[in-house]
């Protein structure tokens, strides 16, 4: 059952709840030392990581015990088969094992698999954003709202993962090179919710998992703006992992063009 305003203001209210305790978690540990493995796609795994997790599932198992969870570190319980929380405790934790701040916690809550609310905070930058589809979206509690830039050639473009890109997709990576009038390389969440706020216009991104980007589908699109997967279907737990997030219908069109030609 699809939660009411009501409802839906309380579980946003629950959502800022967990960031804050995450982010609290999380600065605990930030530049100290760190307890890293490495998982079998080789990507890094900390003691912060898993100790955020288990904070956020303990609050979610006390308030919402019926309700599904789906974490990077602990994997998927399905709970009631409505309602689902999506964790990512530390996107970016090789930003995060390396001293660099433009980490953060994404959180998403799904209603029958559809992203409904998502929080991206930035724990070392002290900046929460929230997003209710239909709602709206906030920095720190204040409004926020996407660009209105309709023209790829005027656009400031992030390109994250483009050493991947390159790898995979060395036409598509020239392509981007010579796309946008201000093009930044760059990794993770931030660019996604600088896209929210209005400061940057475009966001190609690749070899995600749902737990870097549903949050991010709820923000952008609570925002104003696009996020879809590169064939330009809407986000699911199903999706491939290659997005991308657009300020306007016009210039998502053109970066749908783009990728595809």
């Amino acid at each position: 059952m699809t939660p009411n305003a009501q409802e839906m203001i309380s579980i946003e209210d629950h959502a800022k709840a967990i960031s804050a305790i995450a982010s609290d978690e999380t600065m605990r540990y930030f530049r100290g030392r760190l307890g890293i493995e490495f998982k079998q796609d080789e990507s890094p795994v900390t003691q912060a990581d898993k100790g955020v997790e288990a904070e956020v599932r303990a609050y979610l198992s006390q308030h919402f015990p019926d309700h599904g969870v789906f974490g990077e570190e602990e994997g998927k319980q399905d709970g009631d088969g409505c309602h689902m929380w999506v964790i990512d405790p530390i996107d970016g934790t090789r930003s995060f094992l390396s001293g660099h701040p433009l980490f953060g916690f994404l959180l998403a809550y799904l209603v029958d698999g559809e992203p409904k609310l998502g929080v991206v905070g930035m724990p070392a930058l002290n900046e929460t954003f929230v997003g209710v589809v239909e709602t709206g979206a906030t920095l720190n509690g204040q409004p926020i709202h996407v660009s209105g830039q309709i023209a790829l050639d005027h656009s400031i473009l992030y390109v994250n993962e483009g050493d991947k890109i390159y790898r995979d997709h060395p036409g598509l990576f020239g392509r981007l090179m010579q796309s946008g009038q201000t093009r930044r390389f760059a990794y993770d969440c931030y660019p996604h919710a600088l896209l929210a706020a209005g400061h940057v216009d475009a966001v190609v991104d690749y070899d995600l998992l749902p737990y870097d980007f549903l949050a991010l589908s709820s923000l952008i699109e609570a925002a104003g703006g696009v996020m879809t997967d590169w064939q330009g279907q809407p986000l699911s737990l199903a999706s491939d992992g290659a997005v991308i997030s657009a300020a306007t219908p016009e210039l998502h069109a053109q970066l749908l063009a783009l990728l595809n030609a």
